[in-house]
């Protein structure tokens, strides 16, 4: 049974000092959720407070994120975008290291990369690399606890994205093998920059064609020439994977959900949510909740 909940719970850097980074090394077994409650508990759906790296070591787990299941095995790199909700559904007696920070501590140019990378679905890591990473989080890991160090703080941050820079370049590699961008693929980041902005607000593809200073059919040509759809189709999915995390994680009325992602019509709101998902709102709902 759902508990009764207004809002998708956020996990906390649990960060004592308010730098705005957190770091630690879990050894996770089985068996630490034997009870009910306890699976429960673990499986409880969240956000988390920064962009999140979790560096599976050892073992496996399933995690599902944004209704995507995926079965990870060590050496693997999760990554999770703050919007992104999740929640672990097993594991295998794992040894995770984890990395959260915040936008302000990151490099500006990794925080860009991780905006037009994101989703990023988690990925296997090559001997050599996994090395690499393990050996730069122990690092950070050591920094984290010198707080009497007269530079903790530079040390740390700059540790930090050191390890985060690594981490980028083993996504790259997968993502794009070279690193050319065609002028299609660079008006599409900059379209999903914004839509994740400001799709509450903005929903027509003009808006944001004027917000990139170009034609409404030079964005719909440059966005269907990367991704093969059309700009509508990406604001409607946006708005509707919104949709979908709230009528599964809380409790809010499909009206209230209509209201809270900008729609004053809710009718409007319900038979678009058909038109993309080919079933009703309620329907979603209780499908999922059976």
């Amino acid at each position: 049974m759902r508990k009764n909940k207004n809002k998708i719970p956020i996990n906390t850097m649990g960060d004592m000092l308010n730098l705005g980074i957190s770091i630690d090394r879990n050894n996770l077994k089985k068996s630490y959720f034997a009870t009910a409650q306890q699976a429960e508990d673990a499986a409880q759906a969240h956000r988390d407070e920064g962009y999140t790296f979790h560096i599976l070591e050892k073992g496996k787990v399933v995690i599902e994120i944004d209704f995507k299941t995926y079965n990870v095995s060590a050496p693997a790199v999760v990554y999770l975008h703050p919007d992104q909700v999740h929640r672990m559904l097993d594991i295998d007696d794992i040894i995770v290291s984890s990395l959260s920070i915040n936008s302000e501590n990151l490099n500006t140019e990794y925080l860009n990369i991780l905006q037009e990378l994101n989703p990023i679905a988690p990925f296997l890591l090559e001997k050599q690399a996994f090395s690499i990473i393990s050996s730069s989080f122990s690092l950070c890991l050591n920094f984290y606890g010198q707080r009497n160090n007269k530079l903790y703080y530079p040390l740390l941050r700059d540790s930090c994205n050191t390890l985060i820079a690594y981490l980028l370049s083993q996504f790259l590699n997968l993502a794009k093998p070279d690193e050319t961008f065609s002028r299609f693929e660079k008006v599409t980041t900059a379209f999903r920059k914004l839509l994740e902005k400001n799709y509450i607000n903005l929903k027509r593809p003009g808006q944001y064609a004027a917000l990139l200073h170009i034609s409404t059919p030079y964005l719909n040509d440059c966005i269907k020439g990367s991704t093969g759809y059309s700009v509508s189709y990406l604001i409607q999915e946006r708005i509707i994977l919104e949709a979908k995390r709230l009528l599964y994680h809380t409790n809010k009325s499909v009206k209230e959900i209509a209201f809270e992602l900008g729609y004053v019509d809710y009718p409007y709101f319900s038979r678009l949510f058909s038109k993309v998902t080919g079933i009703s709102a309620i329907t979603f709902r209780n499908k999922n909740h059976d």
